[in-house]
């Protein structure tokens, strides 16, 4: 009889911590929306051919076809972003901010890198083109991926001019563009984008495979 009452004891502690769990992530994730249903690629638009839902990710296999972008249907401005992604080796996409539906996002929006920085044919970058850099304009730190495989957390935080991108913890951005490019680029080259304060939010491929999944958003 008394090891009926530990075990049950037990058995009530672990629902207890369970639900104070659940609760603690609901408040954490107040004012979230999720913008992927894990099914299928409603409210999303652009190549839904080299993107595809499958085990509940949205994946991204080119096959040859070059990858292109799949853009969020609705425009954001100042939000909270948070997504998971897995990498595969050598993969290049990006996330695009304050995106118009055509051009390169590097410049007539806004790029952040998503890069196994790892990969030996990246050895040589820019600093401004390892992962989480915004594009040709603010480095990010580097260090703190997970290995390749493995599931990445991301949050990038946008409120006007500025960014803010924790990578599994850490901050590894926290700029401000504007700022950054008021005595020029460090890439040198125009970035229309900057004018920019509102658009559409995507993933930009290069060619490579990769995973997105958890995908949410907080309007500020």
């Amino acid at each position: 009889m008394q090891k009926f009452y530990v075990a049950k004891f037990g058995l009530v502690f672990l629902v207890f911590t369970w639900l104070s769990s659940c609760k603690t992530s609901q408040k954490l994730d107040a004012g979230f929306v999720s913008l992927f249903n894990g099914k299928d690629l409603s409210g999303w638009v652009g190549n839904k051919v080299s993107y595809r839902v499958e085990e509940g990710n949205i994946v991204i296999d080119p096959k040859g076809e070059g990858g292109g972008n799949l853009f969020t249907e609705k425009e954001y401005s100042n939000f909270i972003f948070r997504f998971e992604f897995q990498l595969t080796p050598g993969a290049n996409n990006g996330l695009g901010i304050h995106a118009p539906l055509e051009g390169d996002v590097a410049y007539v929006g806004k790029e952040l890198q998503i890069l196994d920085n790892t990969a030996e044919k990246y050895a040589n970058l820019k600093p401004y083109q390892y992962h989480g850099s915004v594009y040709g304009l603010i480095p990010a730190k580097r260090g703190f991926l997970k290995p390749v495989g493995e599931w990445n957390q991301q949050e990038v935080m946008i409120q006007g001019s500025k960014v803010k991108v924790v990578l599994n913890g850490t901050t590894i951005v926290d700029g401000d563009w504007q700022e950054a490019s008021k005595d020029g680029t460090m890439d040198g080259h125009d970035h229309p984008g900057l004018r920019r304060n509102r658009g559409h939010i995507g993933f930009l491929g290069h060619g490579d495979v990769l995973r997105f999944r958890n995908i949410r958003i907080k309007e500020l």
